[in-house]
């Protein structure tokens, strides 16, 4: 075995080939025998891990996009510049695998696009979910698409996609607002299915505000990572201003939690479900909202103001953390919290399986992307032509 074989041939890699190895495996079972074959599903519970992790923690992780371009290209902050191909990379992925994801949760994947060829129902949530979600998809691929053009050498159709910036960053952020409260409005329907803790008229808002948080924990938390397995593809402008990105959106998810945590608190006096908090449930629902939105905000303002990065990769964590257990408190744990514990759902390992073999998937594409395209430098024949 040659040098470049064995280099290849890392830990990390094996472990990668055999998750990839094993989640094809899964998707054929999946396809060829049918939904019911691989999850915990039933007329009770018809969302499940799929829904909560892959659609609805996905969507909200994918908010780094519209958070850091909106930044750069609406509120000139020209320093987040460098931040905005790997926030939007990370954002395009997100949201193209998250439709990969509804392949496999649907009973019939095909009719996919039949809300928006076939039977359009306008008044549904469903429809404007799927509609926001199909036209920011496209619209996140076409703000990617320099990034390609450029490697592949298209200067013509590069230039041209740039002059589209600032009405596609401007779409984008409506197009977010829209999907993204939409996405709480979803369970705003179900006011006898969701715990009174978690449910509230406010959901719209409650996960459009904390998507905020979760865009910018991604950026710090995605840089951190990226700052450790692809340090060698990042050029002087972008190690120069990543600390920079990372104080600022760790002083707006500062803000942004503690403005949460508070109508949090309101939410639960106007609707008087005080008396809850001393069930277990109350007691999962304090560990959320202490642990998970007040720890992360004070813990964000104390690395901003000791300019410690360590502390503000911390709270990134459990923004990130926080977005995915406040998704799958709505979506599951506290969804049909009234059933006998028989009747819960809980997903079956082969669930989880396609689940990490999606995010393996993301990761290895963004690897793929990061290495060979400029993401996270300047292609030195466009250097300040952006």
């Amino acid at each position: 075995m040659n040098d470049n074989q064995k280099s290849f041939w890392t830990p990390g890699n094996v472990l990668t080939a055999f998750i990839l190895a094993g989640g094809l495996v899964l998707t054929f079972l999946r396809f060829y025998k049918g939904i019911g074959a691989v999850t915990n599903l039933d007329d009770n519970n018809p969302w499940g891990l799929w829904i909560g992790f892959d659609l609805m923690c996905g969507v909200a992780l994918a908010a780094g996009g519209y958070v850091t371009s909106a930044s750069c290209y609406l509120f000139g902050l020209k320093h987040y510049h460098s931040a905005v191909r790997p926030a939007i990379t990370t954002a395009f992925l997100g949201y193209f695998f998250v439709v990969v994801a509804l392949l496999y949760d649907l009973g019939h994947p095909w009719r996919l696009p039949y809300p928006l060829v076939l039977s359009q129902g306008t008044t549904s949530l469903l429809f404007e979910v799927g509609l926001c979600v199909a036209t920011y998809v496209s619209v996140l691929f076409i703000e990617w698409s320099p990034a390609a053009l450029e490697w592949l050498g298209f200067r013509k159709i590069r230039n041209f996609v740039i002059k589209l910036t600032l009405p596609l960053t401007i779409l984008g952020v409506v197009l977010s607002t829209m999907h993204q409260s939409s996405l709480g409005a979803l369970f705003v329907i179900a006011p006898g299915k969701l715990h009174p803790l978690w449910y509230s008229s406010f959901l719209p808002v409650f996960f459009f505000i904390s998507s905020m948080v979760a865009g910018s924990s991604m950026v710090i938390f995605e840089g951190t990572l990226a700052h450790k397995g692809l340090h060698h593809k990042m050029d002087e402008t972008h190690l120069k201003e990543a600390e920079g990105v990372a104080f600022g959106m760790a002083k707006a998810a500062s803000f942004i939690l503690m403005g949460y945590f508070f109508i949090k608190l309101f939410d639960i006096t106007m609707d008087d479900d005080w008396q809850y908090l001393a069930t277990g449930y109350g007691a999962w629902f304090l560990v959320e909202i202490f642990g998970f939105v007040l720890l992360p905000s004070f813990l964000y303002a104390l690395g901003v103001r000791e300019r410690n990065m360590k502390i503000v990769r911390i709270a990134s964590v459990f923004g990130v953390l926080g977005i995915v257990i406040n998704r799958f408190n709505v979506s599951m744990i506290a969804f049909n919290w009234q059933l006998p514990a028989a009747e819960r759902y809980f997903p079956n390992w082969m669930e989880v399986g396609i689940s990490i073999f999606i995010v393996t998937v993301i990761i290895t594409t963004y690897r793929f992307i990061a290495t060979k395209m400029p993401v996270l430098y300047e292609h030195p024949e466009y250097k300040d032509a952006h």
